[in-house]
């Protein structure tokens, strides 16, 4: 099964990629898209939503219609009915939680290939996001810290990045002062030039055959 992914942060869908090594003999990651359409045929497009529109804006239904994509998959940590059903109505074959394992991750992924719907039922005790990677990590911000930190340092006020992120305002705050914990700093000057400085604005190319 031939897969690209997308996402315009490049340690992201890099890190989706490396999850997926080990499984290797049964999905094959042929490119990794950053800001650029799929351009070559695979069977699954994998649509990661860090930093991104999610499932139910015009970006899922624009790859749903390429027909280079085959069946697009959302990946996202935000998985209320509402939005999970946006995406299907735009295209989506699938919408799949960033808190799979990598094994059920890939069950899942097959279960779509074959033209099944695969199974939503997170595995008993899975409370924490644990796909891929992100800026940020190694500096001890979590996923949505790197988020907020993320659309923060493409210059998006507060109440863009609840629009994008699907959070409240108050939750974007509460995420925003925790990052600046975390980076050391006290304003939003700051988090901006240290994002920049530390990968937090959005790549610009394509990188074939990661893996």
């Amino acid at each position: 099964m031939r897969v690209a992914l997308v996402n315009d942060y490049e340690v992201v869908a890099r890190g989706v990629a490396a999850m997926l090594r080990a499984y290797r003999d049964e999905i094959e990651i042929v490119e990794v898209d950053v800001n650029r359409p799929v351009a070559q045929p695979v069977d699954i497009t994998l649509y990661d939503t860090f930093a991104a529109t999610q499932g139910d804006q015009l970006e899922v239904r624009t790859l749903s219609r390429n027909p280079l994509a085959g069946k697009v998959v959302v990946y996202s940590w935000n998985t209320g009915p509402e939005l999970v059903a946006a995406a299907i109505a735009n295209g989506a074959s699938a919408y799949l939680s960033k808190a799979l394992p990598a094994r059920q991750l890939v069950d899942s992924l097959q279960a779509v290939h074959r033209g099944e719907l695969p199974p939503t039922d997170l595995p008993k005790g899975t409370t924490t996001v644990v796909g891929g990677d992100w800026p940020g990590r190694e500096e001890g911000l979590t996923q949505r810290e790197a988020e907020v930190l993320a659309l923060i340092t493409q210059g998006m006020s507060n109440s863009e990045i609840a629009e994008r992120t699907l959070l409240s305002i108050n939750s974007v705050k509460t995420y925003i002062r925790s990052c600046y914990r975390r980076i050391g700093v006290t304003n939003r000057v700051n988090a901006i030039l240290w994002g920049v400085a530390h990968g937090f604005q959005p790549d610009r190319e394509r990188i074939r055959n990661p893996v």
